[in-house]
């Protein structure tokens, strides 16, 4: 790993040279250009500092907190029509998401403290331990794709100086492994292919046997030369030539490396292929079967705007082929969508607190290449958007401020969206999730409005069913409220916690529950009976916390080893998993089948 020193760049110099041009409407949109790819490595040098406005290279600009068996889609609906065992909850069916935790029907993968155990889990009453995979990095997550295990494995970049004129810091670069274990015989996995690359792992999807892996690096400069990403494999560091770099001719406040990597991980002998973009930091990514795409807010000018790149992807092969614009700033991957070769994608401008300029809620309709051809603009001025789902020809959206609107929006013409309705109750949602075609269900915050000001205080977790038949007319059937403020669940900030089946009625997640005037009571999984006819039904509560445990004298890293993190069942069994264990309850009653320690 070498040391790469950072230097602060004087803003007001650099704004004396570009900016103004480019601060105004008329020249920001004389900018936008197709991506081209650098000539030489002095053009790409020069281009990083004619027009980088950063105050300084500085990581934590670029990677807030640095410091977040796969399928086609016709044997994704083949499996899914047996319900034998539940897999990660992701967006798109075929397009497989790492997780922390996988399962294979048989056999489970867990993370737990920067190792992967594997466990033989079903039958449950036979279940053991089998193998630990121990490794010095920070583990991402993992993919299984038959008898081949993908781990991700990623190191920190350090600093060893003081910031200041005289002493810029040194860091160290950062690097993500792509490992591929044979895990034939899972009491003795064998690492059979390690491909290291420059940068920090941002994201990846699995499609087939093909691993498609996101890693961003800065663009850092030392000694006045840029430092390019490098990959490395048999004993050999391969420097990305500039030449090979694609780029768009926009300044921005800060700039990245953004390799887009592709894995056959069933076959050991075949190179990894990729390809390298100059882009703005990466905020958010969605993958269809065939396409990703890359949202990379443009941070330089006053003008928000989020940049889209669409990266074809087909077994190695990965063509960047085209790249557009839409106003404002995008929450995260389900605010994103393709459907029917029209690209859909929900954004906001403007900030809540702002009354002069207040915020709005947008929902844009791209075609392949990236040109907005439909638009819906100036959505529920002086809120923001908390969750969003594009669902066919349809789209759902939570706005927020003092109360939930929650939006249906019609996608069938994709040059005229439009809303069919709206809801507006307590709360809101923070993720939502498809129950049918029909009816949504809405995990988030009940809210109290304050008494005095334009704002609502937050309660405890809240679960909704909304019935979305009458599109004109919207509504909340059902809900289910745990806990008072402060009350929390992964489930807000990360998908895959959440765990739904509507053959089986089953509904699971993890909650961290407050009482009133309390601190933390309980931690564990919340299990429901849910359908149309009944609602939300509690049917249980499991955690792996000892009954008389007394959270307020806990440790804090202690009682996370026993946070339930994930849920998945097999068959008639109910398997909950935390750092600490795994247990495995009956779906029936909830009985304790058995139960294995981790660590």
């Amino acid at each position: 790993m070498r040391k790469i020193v950072f230097f602060i760049v004087l803003v007001t110099v650099m704004f004396a040279a570009v900016a103004p041009s480019y601060f105004t409407e008329s020249h920001y949109y004389s900018i936008i250009s197709p991506l081209k790819k650098f000539s030489s490595y002095e053009e790409l040098k020069n281009f990083v500092k004619a027009n980088s406005q950063a105050y300084l290279y500085y990581p934590e600009r670029f990677f807030p907190g640095t410091m977040p068996m796969a399928r086609t889609a016709s044997s994704f609906a083949e499996a899914y029509s047996v319900p034998d065992y539940s897999t990660t909850n992701i967006q798109v069916a075929g397009v497989d998401e790492a997780d922390i935790v996988k399962t294979d029907g048989e056999y489970i993968y867990v993370v737990s403290n920067n190792s992967v155990v594997i466990l033989k889990a079903y039958p449950a009453e036979e279940a053991e331990v089998l193998s630990k995979i121990d490794l010095d990095g920070i583990l991402k997550g993992v993919f299984i794709n038959g008898d081949k295990l993908v781990v991700f494995e990623g190191s920190l970049g350090s600093y060893d100086a003081f910031i200041s004129y005289e002493n810029p810091i040194t860091y160290e670069t950062p690097r993500t492994l792509i490992k591929v274990y044979d895990v034939s015989n899972r009491e003795n996995p064998v690492l059979t292919r390690n491909d290291p690359f420059d940068g920090n792992y941002f994201n990846s999807r699995m499609i087939g046997n093909y691993v498609y892996v996101v890693i961003n690096q800065p663009a850092y400069r030392q000694e006045d030369e840029v430092v390019l990403p490098r990959i490395y494999s048999n004993d050999r560091v391969e420097e990305i030539a500039a030449t090979e770099i694609y780029y768009l001719n926009i300044p921005d406040y800060s700039y990245a490396f953004t390799t887009v990597v592709a894995v056959n991980v069933q076959n050991d002998d075949q190179e990894p292929t990729h390809e390298t973009f100059l882009l703005g930091a990466t905020s958010n990514m969605y993958v269809s079967l065939n396409n990703i795409y890359i949202a990379s807010p443009i941070t330089f000018t006053v003008n928000e705007k989020t940049l889209i790149y669409r990266i074809h992807i087909e077994g190695n092969q990965i063509e960047l082929v085209a790249s557009g614009e839409v106003p404002g700033y995008v929450l995260n991957q389900f605010s994103m969508d393709e459907h029917e070769g029209y690209f859909r994608i929900a954004t906001t401008t403007g900030q809540v607190w702002n009354r002069e300029a207040p915020s709005k809620n947008h929902v844009y309709v791209l075609d392949m290449d990236l040109n907005i051809v439909g638009r819906l603009e100036d959505l529920a001025p002086g809120e923001k958007i908390y969750s969003a789902r594009f669902m066919g020809d349809r789209g759902y959206l939570v706005t927020f401020r003092k109360v939930d609107p929650l939006f249906v929006i019609d996608l069938k013409d994709p040059y005229a969206p439009e809303v069919l309705g709206q809801l507006k109750i307590t709360g809101y949602s923070d993720y939502l999730h498809p129950y049918d075609e029909d009816h949504v269900i809405g995990v988030g915050k009940e809210t109290v409005a304050a008494e005095q000001g334009d704002f609502s205080w937050y309660q405890g977790v809240k679960i909704s069913l909304f019935d979305v038949s009458d599109v004109e007319n919207p509504k909340e059937i059902d809900k289910y409220e745990i806990g008072d403020r402060g009350t929390d669940s992964p489930v807000l900030n990360d998908h895959k916690a959440f765990l739904f089946d509507k053959s089986k009625n089953l509904l699971v997640m993890p909650v961290s529950v407050v009482e009133s005037s309390k601190s933390f009571v309980w931690q564990g999984a919340y299990v429901f009976d849910i359908s149309l006819d009944e609602g939300l039904v509690l049917k249980g509560r499991i955690t792996h916390l000892e009954d008389d445990f007394d959270l307020m004298k806990s440790g804090y890293y202690f009682s996370s080893l026993f946070s339930v993190k994930r849920s998945l069942y097999m068959d008639t069994v109910l398997y909950t998993i935390s750092d600490k264990k795994i247990k495995m309850n009956s779906l029936e009653d909830l009985e304790q089948i058995n139960e294995i320690e981790l660590l």
